[in-house]
């Protein structure tokens, strides 16, 4: 007897920032940038940071997972799974998956975190919903979040200008109307191009490169045009093919959800694409680079302003570390 087939809803979603904001105007005190600079290349004016040690990804998660289960109304024990994307995970052991879930109450849920930078949280929803639509769990939640600040080396330029810190969060659980949840998932990864963002923890992780010599041990590294040559090309790939697959056409979506990773590399797809801009959400300029924060931040935004209806259909796209790249067409 073949196993039933369902369909997946989102029912709750929630987000949580640090109420610190580090400013343009802040970085022209640290080292020789400005405001203008700095909007010109990212679109970006300001960041929220944690508050080291009483804030981390830690307890940004439990906010944003919180605030999801709160949203969806549901008693937190019955959460079958907890998938907690992060590169910034305080612990490797325990998980914070495994600390959030028992935060919240979510025990005895299994639980992990998952690594794919900034993909991570795309990543995270390809995984969950075949779990739910194959009936092995009914509810898992998702959660999406970076402190990013934490791996930053203030003295390097590059990264200081767009890195943030946030978390997003999505309960998903079991519908009976198997059109509803994801239409089409892909997410892929090219190992060999790794050297262009990673963060060693010992001398001999270290590809010497004059760029990024100089940055403390346990630092993000980044050779930000290698990247930026990277993503934009990959970006454009990843949301044509996902509209030819399912034969649908960018005006049949509803809304864009892209990492934010920078706001040329998404107008640039937008142009490219020729994609409704009105339909393309974007934050960054408030929370800048938030790695696998800012997609599920950006569902929130969106959940909010109740912008997104039962019916719509969602494309969440992004492109990080690793490398990874990962995209969901989703029906709400």
């Amino acid at each position: 007897m073949s196993k039933p087939s369902y369909g997946v809803q989102m029912s709750g979603v929630g987000s949580a920032v640090p109420d610190a904001r580090l400013t343009n105007q802040d970085l022209e005190k640290m080292f020789e940038t400005s405001d203008e600079w700095i909007v010109t290349r990212t679109g970006i004016r300001e960041r929220r940071i944690v508050d080291q040690p009483t804030e981390g990804t830690y307890t940004l998660s439990v906010e944003a997972a919180q605030r999801a289960v709160d949203d969806a109304g549901i008693d937190p024990s019955t959460i079958d799974l907890l998938i907690n994307a992060t590169v910034s995970a305080e612990m490797t052991c325990p998980s914070n998956g495994c600390r959030v879930a028992a935060a919240i109450g979510a025990v005895p849920a299994a639980a992990f975190d998952l690594v794919a930078a900034c993909s991570g949280f795309v990543y995270s929803l390809n995984v969950a919903d075949p779990l739910i639509r194959s009936g092995l769990y009914k509810r898992i939640m998702v959660i999406g979040c970076d402190c990013m600040s934490t791996l930053i080396d203030y003295e390097d330029r590059g990264v200081s200008i767009l890195f943030g810190d946030a978390a997003g969060a999505v309960l998903l659980e079991r519908d009976e109307d198997p059109k509803r949840g994801s239409l089409y998932q892909s997410m892929q990864a090219d190992g060999s191009q790794w050297p262009c963002l990673y963060i060693p923890r010992r001398e001999n992780e270290v590809c010497a490169n004059p760029a990024t010599d100089n940055i403390e041990l346990g630092k993000l590294r980044m050779i930000g045009r290698e990247v930026y040559k990277f993503a934009v090309p990959k970006l454009v790939e990843i949301i044509d093919a996902a509209l030819k697959e399912t034969g649908m056409t960018a005006d049949q979506i509803d809304h864009f959800v892209c990492h934010q990773s920078n706001a040329r590399i998404i107008e640039s797809a937008i142009a490219k694409l020729e994609l409704p801009a009105d339909r393309v959400h974007m934050n960054i300029e408030y929370y800048g680079n938030s790695s696998a924060g800012s997609v599920g931040l950006c569902l929130d935004d969106l959940w909010r302003a109740s912008k997104v209806k039962k019916g719509d259909v969602v494309l969440f796209i992004a492109v990080g570390g690793g490398l990874t790249w990962a995209v969901n067409m989703w029906r709400v």
